[in-house]
Protein backbone atom coordinates (compact mmCIF):
# COMPACT_ATOMS: atom_id res chain seq x y z
CA UNK A 1 0.00 0.00 0.00
CA UNK A 2 2.99 2.00 0.82
CA UNK A 3 4.53 1.96 -1.98
CA UNK A 4 1.40 2.30 -4.55
CA UNK A 5 0.93 5.80 -2.55
CA UNK A 6 5.12 6.66 -3.86
CA UNK A 7 4.32 5.50 -7.19
CA UNK A 8 0.81 7.69 -7.71
CA UNK A 9 2.52 10.46 -6.06
CA UNK A 10 5.51 10.41 -8.19
CA UNK A 11 3.53 9.93 -11.42
CA UNK A 12 1.31 13.02 -10.20
CA UNK A 13 4.31 15.01 -9.61
CA UNK A 14 6.73 13.87 -12.86
CA UNK A 15 3.00 15.01 -14.67
CA UNK A 16 2.73 18.38 -13.07
CA UNK A 17 6.35 19.16 -14.39
CA UNK A 18 5.74 18.22 -17.46
CA UNK A 19 2.86 20.75 -17.50
CA UNK A 20 4.88 23.01 -16.11
CA UNK A 21 7.76 22.35 -18.54
CA UNK A 22 5.74 22.32 -21.41
CA UNK A 23 3.48 25.15 -20.84
CA UNK A 24 6.28 27.83 -20.07
CA UNK A 25 7.80 26.61 -23.59
CA UNK A 26 4.73 26.59 -25.47
CA UNK A 27 3.92 30.26 -24.01
CA UNK A 28 7.50 31.55 -24.47
CA UNK A 29 7.57 30.19 -28.26
CA UNK A 30 4.16 31.82 -29.14
CA UNK A 31 5.19 35.58 -27.30
CA UNK A 32 8.43 35.01 -30.11
CA UNK A 33 6.64 33.57 -32.88
CA UNK A 34 2.82 35.83 -32.69
CA UNK A 35 4.05 39.11 -33.70
CA UNK A 36 6.40 37.90 -36.48
CA UNK A 37 3.60 36.20 -38.54
CA UNK A 38 0.91 38.98 -37.22
CA UNK A 39 -0.97 37.16 -34.34
CA UNK A 40 -3.66 39.58 -33.21
CA UNK A 41 -3.47 40.83 -29.04
CA UNK A 42 -6.19 39.15 -28.66
CA UNK A 43 -5.12 35.72 -29.64
CA UNK A 44 -1.60 36.55 -27.58
CA UNK A 45 -4.18 37.35 -24.25
CA UNK A 46 -6.11 33.64 -25.04
CA UNK A 47 -2.77 31.97 -25.02
CA UNK A 48 -1.53 34.07 -21.89
CA UNK A 49 -5.06 32.85 -20.02
CA UNK A 50 -4.28 29.23 -21.18
CA UNK A 51 -1.07 29.36 -19.53
CA UNK A 52 -2.00 30.65 -16.25
CA UNK A 53 -4.81 28.14 -16.47
CA UNK A 54 -2.63 25.28 -16.69
CA UNK A 55 0.05 26.76 -13.84
CA UNK A 56 -3.07 26.98 -11.81
CA UNK A 57 -3.86 23.70 -12.16
CA UNK A 58 -0.01 22.22 -11.58
CA UNK A 59 -0.18 24.40 -8.48
CA UNK A 60 -3.19 22.86 -7.18
CA UNK A 61 -1.68 19.36 -8.04
CA UNK A 62 1.71 20.23 -6.39
CA UNK A 63 -0.90 21.26 -2.86
CA UNK A 64 -2.53 18.21 -3.29
CA UNK A 65 0.74 16.33 -3.53
CA UNK A 66 2.24 18.29 -0.36
CA UNK A 67 -0.98 17.58 1.81
CA UNK A 68 -0.54 13.85 0.67
CA UNK A 69 2.76 14.04 2.03
CA UNK A 70 2.09 15.78 5.09
CA UNK A 71 -0.50 13.10 5.89
CA UNK A 72 1.67 9.99 5.45
CA UNK A 73 4.26 11.88 8.43
CA UNK A 74 1.50 12.54 10.92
Amino acid sequence: MEREKDTAMARKGRIVSLVIAGTLIVWMLLQVIGPTIGLAGRYALLFDFAALAALIWAFVNIYQIWQMRQAEKG
